[in-house]
């Protein structure tokens, strides 16, 4: 038997709170210089409450061969990847029109 969603109350295969959840968000998208000139993308705005943070840092790591982190709902990755961020979010189900690239 599955396990039923706290949230909704449907069972986890029917549970529709991560979809709802993703077309409500505002993400921001950056990119900063740190310490010895080294490029990062910063990705805000993601509840991870809501969604599954650790799930979403490994698809991006893995489609841009890069490291990264989840630091407090923000995710930091390395190198500059700002133009790459909003195609992933859109094929994962986020709202495009709700991402923006700083």
């Amino acid at each position: 038997m599955s396990t039923i969603c706290a949230i909704c109350g449907l069972p986890k295969d029917l549970c529709v709170c991560e979809s709802i959840a993703k077309e409500s968000l505002r993400i921001i998208v950056s990119s900063e210089k740190r310490k010895f000139g080294k490029m990062y993308t910063i990705i805000e705005g993601i509840d991870g409450k809501q969604i599954d943070m650790k799930d979403l840092l490994k698809t991006f790591k893995s489609s841009f061969a890069c490291g990264g982190t989840d630091k407090g709902g923000i995710i930091e990755l390395q190198g500059d990847h700002k133009q790459k961020v909003k195609p992933l979010l859109a094929k994962l189900g986020f709202a495009p029109e709700t991402i923006d690239v700083q």
